[in-house]
């Protein structure tokens, strides 16, 4: 068994191309300027920076951030399915989806970074005065975990320790849906936010983690062969049609639960909670919700699906990407949502509805987040593309 690290052995020649070169160095430049933004956000202050109030609190910085680790989970448990399971179709995947699931996960750490003021003082106080009732210690304490597992099961992938790799994955695995769990319950369990309380939100990011996932796997999977300048091999290409079918359901339940949870406002839940949800449906946030979740989200991606019946890649992908999309607009929509009706609503003089726009400072931030993803997967393929290949499975 072979325990070398080479990046001779690993690297893929045929990615090593001029215009994957200036893409790969223009995602690193967005990266460096749009997270660098977040680290002058510490000296100039975040109340200068980001456009978030003690009203809002949380804003695009924190939806970014669940998006980037909700689909990190997502990619996780398909790397475990795919390995633990390996006749399956998704296996030739494994390897990719748990670089990427890395890559995705540091995304998300970025961004939570520069979003906290201090965040040196989570990491000091997370493991000297550990507080075991608190679902966002107990997710950044799994989150933390899983991310250990991960890059011990990648090494255990470069030097085929096979058996390794399917136990420690294992493991990631369950620290991620415990992280994402609780990632969910950070907003499930405030009664204060009546948009946000209830048993449902839990399931439904588990649920969201499967959705991207899938699709991140399917477009990054897709864009590594168009930059080789060839089509998928038919194991690869087997597995991209698998994680299509994943898509097409976990799109298929995500509007079902969206569906019931509206229903739920209005047949028992809050006034506030009413109100929230019209500002979705009705308000000032009605376009990100009917446009870009729904419409571009859900609705033409599961057409896209079932009407090409996962058989054509480039639609593969297209669903992919728009299913990404609305998924960020969904993480977008749940945490401003909740947080614009008043706390106190009905009190003279407030609102119906807060206001709150995302700031150039916080866009940069974003920026640099999804930048570093795409310089990742960039030079992944360039330094591990061999790792990715169906061979390396053999």
């Amino acid at each position: 068994m072979a325990s070398n690290i080479s990046v001779s052995v690993f690297s893929d020649p045929a990615v090593v191309k001029p215009n994957i070169n200036m893409a790969t160095a223009a995602a690193i430049l967005f990266t460096v300027l749009g997270l660098g933004v977040g680290v002058y956000a510490f000296f100039a202050g975040h109340q200068h920076v980001y456009g978030i109030t003690r009203m809002v609190p949380w804003g695009v910085l924190i939806s970014t951030y669940a998006f980037f680790a909700i689909t990190s989970t997502g990619l996780v448990l398909l790397a475990a399915i795919g390995h633990a399971f390996g006749g399956t179709p998704l296996a030739p995947l494994g390897n990719r989806a748990v670089y990427l699931s890395i890559i995705t996960i540091f995304s998300a750490f970025s961004v939570i970074g520069l979003e906290l003021e201090n965040p040196w003082r989570m990491l000091l106080y997370n493991v000297i005065s550990p507080n075991l009732t608190s679902n966002i210690w107990w997710m950044g304490t799994l989150y933390g975990l899983a991310v250990g597992c991960m890059l011990l099961e990648f090494y255990a992938i470069l030097t085929r320790r096979w058996g390794a790799a399917l136990a420690i994955g294992v493991l990631g695995a369950l620290a991620e849906v415990g992280a994402n769990t609780n990632l969910g319950a950070v907003f499930a369990t405030l009664s204060a936010r009546p948009f946000w309380y209830g048993a449902q939100l839990p399931v439904y990011f588990l649920c969201s983690a499967f959705l991207t996932g899938s699709a991140a796997l399917i477009l990054f999977t897709n864009i590594s062969a168009r930059m080789r300048g060839r089509s998928l091999d038919e194991g690869s290409a087997n597995g991209v049609r698998s994680a299509g079918k994943i898509l097409a359901l976990t799109i298929f339940l995500v509007i079902v639960a969206t569906i019931w949870r509206f229903v739920s406002f209005f047949t028992g839940g809050t006034e506030m909670a009413k109100i929230a949800a019209m500002n979705l449906l009705t308000g000032p946030m009605s376009i990100n919700f009917w446009v870009f979740e729904v419409i571009l989200g859900l609705v033409l991606p599961l057409f896209l699906l079932v009407g090409t019946q996962m058989k054509n890649m480039s639609a593969l992908s297209a669903a992919a990407l728009m299913a990404l999309v609305g998924a960020f607009f969904q993480r977008y929509d749940l945490v401003v949502g909740g947080e614009q009706v008043p706390v106190f609503y009905g009190w003279d003089h407030l609102p119906s509805y807060l206001g709150y726009v995302p700031s150039a400072g916080e866009l940069m931030v974003v920026l640099g987040g999804i930048s570093l993803t795409v310089a990742g997967f960039l030079l992944g393929e360039r330094i591990f593309g061999r790792v990715f290949g169906a061979s390396w499975h053999e």
